[in-house]
């Protein structure tokens, strides 16, 4: 059993009885602990008893809009890994997932062992130690170490790839880095998908964090990547 996954436990909503029986078996068969639910009403109970790591969640659900259910649990400050399925596969759809706190995006039909790789991947990068330090910039503040971001008083509600993404930047400090090397350091992979998924992650840092009238906080260099906005550190 690989080490990360030891004690790992993994929430799979799916509707479909035999694909969720499917999952159940072939994570289970890789050392998580599987909570397997067909709605989102025992997804939500999971999730707010504190049960699960991670979720792989479904789009279509008898009871719930997945990303709907994902948009809201990110408001109110779930942190947890959440890989969405759904059988569009179009940009769009894939942008609305993204856009409602998903942390990748699998369209189906997939391969298990896809799955399970980007499953692991998700989970290594969030349980790696991130930097013990503060990273500042006018009125925002982010502690990577507490996994935390606030703009002046109020805490905002940061997902741990956005944190990645920021974390990468912030140690570059005020140096660009390009797609291709955020693309491998925080998705493991330069694909066309993981490009469009940075974009969305960008574009969420900077909804979140940036303020009219404040200062910024990422940079576009174009035709090469991204930077932290120049500011000083207080």
């Amino acid at each position: 059993m690989p080490a990360e996954v030891a004690h790992v436990r993994v929430a799979v909503v799916e509707d479909d009885r035999e694909m969720r029986e499917l999952l159940r078996e072939a994570l289970g068969n890789e050392g998580y602990a599987v909570t397997a639910v067909g709605t989102g009403a025992a997804a939500s109970e999971a999730v707010r008893a504190g049960d699960v790591d991670a979720v792989v969640l479904d789009v279509w659900l008898p009871d719930a809009d997945g990303v709907e259910l994902c948009r809201g649990w990110r408001r109110t400050g779930l942190r947890i890994p959440v890989l969405m399925l759904t059988a569009r596969t179009d940009v769009a759809a894939r942008v609305a997932g993204l856009e409602a706190g998903a942390d990748d995006y699998l369209g189906k039909p997939f391969a298990l062992a896809e799955l399970r790789a980007r499953l692991t991947a998700l989970l290594r990068r969030g349980t790696r130690p991130l930097r013990g330090e503060i990273f500042r910039r006018g009125a925002v503040r982010v502690d990577f170490g507490r996994r935390q971001a606030w703009v002046g008083e109020e805490e905002v509600a940061i997902t741990r790839r956005e944190l990645e993404v920021l974390e990468r930047l912030a140690e570059a400090g005020g140096r660009a880095v390009s797609r291709d090397d955020l693309l491998q350091d925080v998705w493991g992979e330069a694909t066309r998908e993981a490009a469009a998924s940075l974009e969305v992650m960008v574009a969420r840092l900077r909804r979140k964090l940036e303020r009219p009238g404040g200062s910024p906080i990422v940079r576009t260099v174009r035709g090469y990547g991204y930077a932290v906005a120049s500011g000083e550190e207080e």
